[in-house]
């Protein structure tokens, strides 16, 4: 976007000029909350479901910004310096100077979705790029038709790769986000029962993940997982595919004792160092990321620092020599499964689960969450905490010490004083739980684990 004048951003965005634009120069940033807004930014008001942010481009032109873009009602009530751009639908505008700034940049895209693990796949493959190419990845959650395009607007103009994560709620998201985004290469990490009251079944959420697929242009590369039916039937002919997981194209070879991994990607080997060890990342979002890498020509090698963002798997060390898992960003019964067994598999002392309600099940809630709680008890959870009325139905199959809690907030008054000395408690649950509040809690109390093993 740096370097468009405001004739320029009209004719890309489809905008029309109101009053009179500076002669030559443009905006550097462009920020859609008004309260962000100062000299050389662009503000581009969007419709919400808390209001029309158009309403506030006079605060913005006030704040100094060097233009609006916003609805023609909006444009044509601002007055004052600044450039006043209007659009009946500043969304698609938005997204028209995205998709024109991707092309400029001419930097390979990947884009990342799947049911679960795809902000966990984006976190890997930037790690992986960015020692061998300048490497721009969505921040936080920047998945969506909003924060998609943004992301592509932030990218400095010298970015080699754009690395874009794809969230979706219904049909037809992921084909608009695509066709802002135009992939070089398409990642579906899973498909799992996400969203299931919205979209009914597996097989409409794979068709929903598969609009990645379907909006690649020939000859860029498809990555799924091997062996997933519900995506076969939507394989085109003419895409590179590229299937990861156990017996397939990037599969593993071997775990060392060292912690290095062995990798066949093709007929080539990665041998890679990670930070991590959780069988969920290593074993199969790894594997993903690997062929992403690849596909755009980077075969990463040696140590593999990875910072994955906030509440997704993160271990900390609290008082007591307790343990904190904080996986409390999002949840449903594929991750469910995988951080109770990463538990399992990494806890010395007691396994302690503090699991919420997962939402947006359908009428199938109260079994898939029966199921987790049998899970828990297979894999040596010593203590259960469910949090709110769904998460309830996992105490019906799981045979051991149990406490029920209605909220987040019940559970952040009462989860401190139930640790002993060693526990590796999980903390997770979708995020309408609200889960980050014992996390928080359990961050700031001074006695965990005060009562050395006794309750």
């Amino acid at each position: 976007m740096i370097g468009w004048d405001s004739a320029q951003l009209a004719e890309i965005s489809g905008a029309r000029i109101l009053g009179h634009p500076p002669a030559s120069g443009g905006p550097s940033r462009i920020v859609i909350d008004s309260r962000e807004a100062g000299p050389g930014d662009l503000f581009v008001g969007l419709t919400g479901s808390r209001g029309d942010g158009g309403s506030f481009a006079q605060s913005a032109l006030d704040a100094g910004a060097w233009g609006v873009l916003v609805a023609p009602q909006h444009a044509q009530a601002a007055h004052g310096p600044g450039v006043r751009l209007a659009h009946p639908e500043p969304l698609l505008a938005l997204h028209a100077l995205a998709r024109a700034w991707r092309r400029a940049l001419g930097a390979k895209v990947i884009a990342i979705t799947g049911s679960t693990g795809k902000t966990s796949t984006k976190d890997i493959v930037g790690a992986l790029l960015r020692p061998a190419r300048r490497t721009v990845a969505s921040p936080l959650n920047h998945n969506t038709e909003i924060g998609l395009p943004l992301t592509v607007l932030g990218a400095p103009p010298d970015t080699e790769v754009l690395v874009l994560e794809m969230g979706m709620r219904g049909l037809g998201q992921i084909a608009e986000l695509t066709a802002v985004a135009e992939p070089d290469v398409g990642v579906i990490v899973s498909v799992g029962p996400v969203h299931l009251e919205l979209l009914g079944s597996l097989s409409a959420i794979a068709a929903a993940k598969a609009e990645l697929m379907a909006g690649l242009a020939p000859g860029a590369t498809a990555v799924i997982p091997v062996g997933e039916p519900l995506l076969e039937d939507h394989v085109r002919g003419d895409l590179n595919t590229v299937r990861f997981g156990p017996g397939g194209d990037v599969r593993l070879e071997r775990v060392q004792t060292d912690g290095r991994v062995e990798i066949a990607a093709g007929d080539e080997r990665v041998v890679l160092r990670p930070s991590f060890a959780a069988a969920h990342q290593r074993d199969w979002n790894l594997l993903a990321a690997v062929a992403a890498a690849r596909a755009i020509g980077v075969l990463p090698s040696g140590d593999l620092d990875v910072a994955f963002s906030a509440g997704r798997g993160e271990r900390v060390q609290l008082a007591g020599s307790v343990t904190l898992v904080d996986d409390c960003y999002n949840a449903n019964p594929m991750s469910m499964r995988a951080a109770l067994t990463d538990l399992a598999a990494t806890a010395d002392g007691r396994r302690v689960a503090v699991l919420g309600d997962m939402l947006e099940l359908g009428p199938q809630a109260p079994e898939f969450h029966a199921a987790i709680g049998a899970q828990a008890g297979a894999v040596g959870v010593g203590l259960l905490v469910t949090v709110g009325p769904l998460a309830a139905a996992m105490a019906e199959r799981f045979p051991g010490e149990l406490v029920v809690l209605a909220d987040a907030q019940a559970a952040a008054d009462e989860l401190p004083s139930l640790l002993r000395d060693g526990d590796t408690v999980l903390v997770k649950g979708s995020q309408g739980v609200g889960l980050a509040r014992v996390v928080d809690a359990l961050r700031s109390a001074r006695d965990l684990g005060a009562r050395n093993g006794t309750r």
